[in-house]
């Protein structure tokens, strides 16, 4: 095809058609850039083609991690609520009289009320997304919202986690190891004794004291706050579901 424009061109020039040739030159040349235009036209389809199998690429990993995220959840709600179930039940057994505070298994309250979910979700896409800088490739701006929104609430959530667990640490085991016996309670966990503490203790006086009061009355608080936490994200979770289903 070259050769054949070129060739044309030499027999204008010999014959001395100067018009004619200026005319050609000019058609030649918007032929050129006709031809630019559609390669560059053509190669931005193809990166378009490529980003939007790449965006469903990732849409689809999302869906697939949430997926996971709504059952991890679930049972955090559950134990959550387990937790403020049992703690209230210990609340219901403080200043009570002698008699009905026996009759109440203090030892699996006191295991099961101080030992809150951790939820731990798989975040493994949102955060390659969000290194990356390719959460700009979604074009579904709700998801981008919605995954912004799971960001500020499960950074929420992971503080007051840390909190509770510090509470844990320097407020309720400390108290507990004084005036309670950990063995007894821990009879109902991994370490699985078959006999109570030996030891001389009236592990049913915390329920007369003030302090183990506020100490489970803040606690359940925290639980709570984390609980209720948990609830905005499975409703988020849910959101993101429902925008990735496809």
């Amino acid at each position: 095809m070259i050769k054949f424009f070129r060739k044309i061109r030499q027999n204008m020039i010999k014959e001395n058609k100067a018009s004619k040739y200026l005319l050609y030159a000019i058609g030649e040349i918007f032929l050129v850039v006709i031809g630019i235009l559609i390669a560059l036209q053509i190669n931005t389809w193809n990166q378009e083609r490529i980003l939007k199998i790449e965006e469903k690429g990732i849409v689809k990993s999302l869906h697939n991690e949430y997926l996971q995220n709504k059952k991890l959840i679930t049972t955090s709600i559950t134990q959550s609520e387990t937790c403020i179930h049992t703690l209230k039940s210990i609340m219901n057994l403080i200043g009570k009289d002698e008699e009905f505070t026996r009759k109440a298994n203090s030892d699996s309250l006191l295991f099961y009320a101080f030992d809150p979910p951790i939820f731990r979700p798989s975040e493994n896409t949102i955060s390659g997304l969000i290194q990356s800088g390719r959460l700009e490739l979604i074009q579904n701006k709700d998801l981008v919202n919605l995954i912004y929104e799971w960001g500020r609430t499960m950074k929420a959530l992971t503080d007051n986690s840390k909190r509770v667990m510090i509470n844990l640490d320097d407020r309720v085991f400390p108290y507990l190891s004084k005036h309670y016996s950990l063995k007894d309670m821990d009879a109902y966990g991994e370490l699985q004794w078959e006999n109570k503490t030996i030891l001389a203790i009236d592990k049913l006086k915390i329920f007369e004291d003030i302090e183990f009061e506020n100490i489970t009355d803040d606690f359940i608080y925290r639980v709570l706050y984390n609980k209720n936490k948990l609830v905005e994200l499975e409703t988020i979770i849910d959101s993101i579901l429902k925008e990735t289903e496809q």
